[in-house]
């Protein structure tokens, strides 16, 4: 008997678990358009290595009742995303190795998921797994993307840009100057002006 063929765009997850397939890919970052909006301005989408991607169906038998439906999920990307501190590309790399619960329905789901620290979602005849890959891979990503160490050209070009000043710009110790000369009050006229009061 030919084995059933599952589609990861549209797939029967719960049929999928309860065969224990496994399914593999590799997709373009294009085709995440949300994972590719977190790249980098000057990142090159079309040249960046594909998303791998494997899933695999497990069922977990139980003392009483039906087995629970378990997904294996492990995924993989890279993406050019803006340094934070020379706002260049950095090349960050995104793994993810998890497994998620699956209900029977929408209202087993809630309660499961109020209940445990599992991820749990409602089975559907048809899920997008590539959805679940590109949602736990935007969770994986660095908060705060930032080489290292920054390109030493960069960094000296940062350097530069700091140390040169804009033209009409004052100097930098402008502020710093004291006023333009003015007449300091001699120590003693105070004195002097006081004594010319008492002696008229």
């Amino acid at each position: 008997m030919k084995a059933r063929a599952f589609l990861p765009e549209k797939l029967d997850i719960k049929a999928f678990i309860e065969a224990e397939a496994q399914l593999a890919g590799e997709t373009p970052v294009t085709d995440l358009t949300r994972l590719a909006d977190a790249a980098s301005p000057e990142a090159d989408l079309a040249g960046m290595p594909p998303v791998r991607w494997q899933v695999t169906g497990r069922l977990v038998p139980q003392r009483v009742g039906e087995p629970e439906l378990w997904l294996d999920l492990a995924a993989e990307a890279e993406l050019d995303m803006e340094c934070q501190r020379c706002l260049h590309p950095v090349r960050e790399r995104m793994t993810v190795s998890r497994s998620i619960r699956f209900a029977r329905d929408e209202a087993e789901a809630a309660r499961l998921d109020a209940d445990s620290d599992d991820d749990v979602l409602a089975v559907s005849r048809q899920f997008h797994l590539l959805e679940l890959v590109e949602d736990e891979l935007i969770m994986a990503q660095p908060i705060v993307p930032r080489h290292s160490e920054c390109p030493s050209d960069i960094v000296n070009l940062m350097q530069d840009d700091t140390e040169t000043p804009v033209p009409g710009s004052p100097p930098a110790d402008a502020g710093e100057a004291e006023p333009a000369a003015q007449a300091k009050p001699h120590p003693f006229a105070a004195l002097a002006a006081l004594k010319k009061r008492s002696d008229g």
